[in-house]
């Protein structure tokens, strides 16, 4: 009754999401001309040649986006995206019936409330450790497959990066600029939604006996510095490998969903930070930091 009621939990708090998502988009976004970045972007871009509802568009994309990490990154990473794949562009359809404008005439605060609604709506299905299917699934492939040494962030920063640039010329230059600004935002209150108002940077101190693999994953994949410490168990007297590493909120779930796969007998350690100097990402230049 309890796992019933659970999952009943978490398909409400998804379609939430997905509604928070979709209403940012049908009602704010597409009414004022704007576009943004990812598979919605894409697919807004080929509605304007192809004369074909982005909704579709976008299911097609994702429907192809599902083929391909089947049959690239197996059955695991699929179960991870299936359900959004369907969910997210049959609500975008749904709420199309319904003929509703939040804000007009208006693209700076068009983009600052679209934003705020879109940012609550991912970070919201993000933060449940689900994913849309989009660049992310992308770009998880691309590393695996072609990239193996550029970080997953960066191929993901690129991939949006080249549908703005589109967008620029199919758009005009302002709109992409506004796009811009809108990512930006949409990145900022994603973070807020997924790990609250206080702190940016994790330490994590992690004893397993698959530290390599662990290490392995946070220098290559992260991007993270990593430092080993040799220590003993109280309890036990049996000496073994602590990982520690400094990262962001984000960077912590995916440090934990790759222990959960490498050792579920981990133990792990997240310590909040309130700051770091030194060279690194969101790191205080030591230099500049004022006394």
């Amino acid at each position: 009754m309890e796992n019933i009621k659970k999952l009943f939990y978490n398909m409400v708090y998804l379609i939430t999401g997905c509604v928070i998502t979709a209403f940012s988009v049908n009602y704010i976004l597409k009414p004022n001309g704007l576009i943004t970045s990812g598979i919605t972007g894409l697919a807004i871009i080929l509605e304007k040649y192809m004369n074909i509802n982005y909704s579709y568009i976008y299911y097609f994309i994702t429907f192809i986006i599902l083929i391909v990490t089947y049959l690239l990154m197996g059955k695991k990473e699929i179960v991870k995206i299936i359900f959004l794949s369907i969910m997210y562009p049959t609500v975008l359809l749904v709420m199309q019936n319904i003929e509703f404008k939040f804000v007009e005439n208006d693209l700076l605060l068009a983009s600052i409330y679209f934003s705020c609604f879109y940012g609550i709506g991912v970070g919201m299905i993000l933060r449940k450790g689900f994913s849309f299917g989009g660049t992310d699934t992308i770009a998880r492939i691309l590393n695996k497959k072609l990239f193996p040494s550029i970080n997953v962030s960066y191929i993901m920063l690129m991939l949006d990066g080249v549908v703005i640039i589109i967008s620029a010329f199919v758009f005009g230059r302002n709109i992409a600029l506004y796009s811009v600004i809108s990512q930006m935002m949409v990145t900022k209150v994603c973070d807020y939604v997924m790990f609250g108002f206080g702190t940016k940077l994790y330490k994590l101190e992690i004893i397993s006996s698959k530290y390599e693999d662990i290490s392995k994953f946070v220098m290559h994949k992260l991007g993270r510095g990593v430092t080993l410490f040799k220590v003993k168990g109280g309890y036990t007297n049996v000496e073994k490998v602590q990982i520690e590493t400094v990262c962001s909120p984000s960077q912590s779930i995916m440090i934990q969903k790759c222990i959960k796969e490498i050792d579920k007998a981990a133990f792990v350690k997240v310590i909040p930070i309130v700051s770091v100097w030194g060279r690194g990402n969101r790191f205080i230049d030591i230099n500049v930091e004022e006394p």
